[in-house]
């Protein structure tokens, strides 16, 4: 694994120098999760913020009715953790799941803290990214209330494709707010387009 992803994660956000992106990547490990296994369970805090190199990964939690409900899908080039449960070191109301075999780049809290306190380029870089994971949270509310569920499934095809071919149908069913049955007609109407 190289950091090459990492580092245009960086300079994406925000425009530095490949030096200065090579600095901030530098502070990230290398780890793993296995298919099925937990990055974080409901009930955890989170303790380290991961970037994914390889693999999809997803969250959920229970709904009042205690069906399980798909929150969000991480996949190449994402960040996949419960920031919430991870600034505030609270336990979290979500899991997180690997879908697949998965490689990321991650950071623990304490890390983190160091480097914003630290390096003002990893200070900047964190503000910015808090506010586009806000950005893409608020995006998904209101696309829940303001678009129909093919506009929704549409939206999720064209944005991360890999998530048709590697995630079971019950899962995007739940993260589209749908039955697994409208899904199956969704996608006939899709196909047929």
């Amino acid at each position: 694994m190289n950091k090459d992803n990492l580092i245009q994660l960086f300079q994406n956000v925000l425009p530095m120098s490949t030096g200065k992106a090579e600095q901030l990547a530098e502070k990230f490990k290398a780890g793993k999760t296995v298919r099925n296994e937990y990055l974080l369970k409901e009930g955890a805090v989170c303790n380290a913020s991961h970037f994914i190199e390889e693999g999809i990964m997803r969250s959920y939690t229970y709904d009042i009715e205690g069906n399980e409900v798909t929150t969000s899908f991480y996949s190449k080039k994402m960040q996949g953790s419960d920031l919430v449960s991870f600034f505030k070191r609270i336990p979290s109301k979500e899991s997180i799941q690997a879908l697949t075999d998965c490689e990321t780049w991650y950071i623990t809290y304490g890390d983190m803290q160091a480097n914003f306190h630290a390096i003002p380029e990893f200070r900047e870089f964190g503000r910015l990214n808090i506010i586009n994971h806000y950005s893409i949270l608020k995006q998904r509310m209101l696309s829940m209330l303001q678009e129909t569920a093919e506009q929704r499934y549409g939206a999720l095809i064209n944005s991360n494709p890999e998530i048709l071919q590697n995630v079971p149908l019950k899962y995007i069913a739940s993260y589209l707010g749908i039955t697994d049955t409208s899904l199956s007609r969704i996608r006939k109407e899709f196909i047929k387009k």
